[in-house]
């Protein structure tokens, strides 16, 4: 009876290993689909901008047939290094309307100054139309003291830490072109160096 017991006992070790090898070879002839190829995979994009919408309006337009509707959309992108733009677009659809003022807005973008501590240089005021943009530059840690058209144009730009009033007519495209008119008039040490040292040769 032991040598029945231990033959059987061989058997069932031959009977695993045979198994187990053939197993074994039935993987390696698998392709093996945990495995990543470094060409397929899917690239991330990253975007260039950050797009903040501001306004999105219902317009309709009066023809022989009756009225027609359309959405206008008003957008503002910047890379929060400096750099921004502001764009308007319509369509009779939203999504279409936002993208066409994102591409125009795309074609036109701007830089603006900072000076340390991610703030603008000297009070600035801009002017468009019935719209007064008053900004005046704040110690690290305020943040935008700001709301509306001119928070999103100067979050959106990079610019951390302002005070800013608006005067006149809150009309969002007319209070953004007055904030762009504010930023592009701002002067760095540099430039009024530069002016002074022209205007004291003129003198001479």
């Amino acid at each position: 009876m032991e040598e029945n017991k231990v033959v059987t006992n061989q058997e069932t070790v031959e009977n695993n290993t045979q198994t187990t090898e053939n197993a074994s070879k039935a993987k390696g002839n698998r392709p093996m689909r945990n495995r990543r190829n470094p060409h397929s995979q899917r690239k991330e994009v990253v975007k260039e901008y950050e797009e903040k919408v501001v306004k999105i309006n219902r317009v309709t337009k009066v023809v022989k047939g009756g009225k027609r509707m359309k959405f206008s959309s008003l957008v503002v992108i910047g890379n929060n290094k400096g750099k921004y733009g502001f764009g308007t677009g319509k369509s009779g659809e939203v999504p279409d309307a936002i993208k066409k003022s994102v591409e125009r807005a795309k074609r036109s973008t701007f830089a603006v100054k900072m000076v340390k501590g991610n703030t603008i240089s000297h009070e600035v005021i801009g002017k468009y139309g019935a719209t007064k943009v008053y900004l005046k530059p704040a110690p690290k840690g305020t943040g935008i003291i700001a709301g509306g058209a001119v928070r999103a144009v100067l979050e959106l730009a990079g610019i951390q830490n302002v005070y800013s009033k608006v005067y006149g007519s809150r009309t969002p495209i007319n209070v953004i072109r007055a904030t762009h008119a504010a930023l592009a008039s701002l002067k760095n040490y540099r430039d009024v160096e530069s002016l002074r040292k022209g205007g004291s040769e003129d003198v001479k």
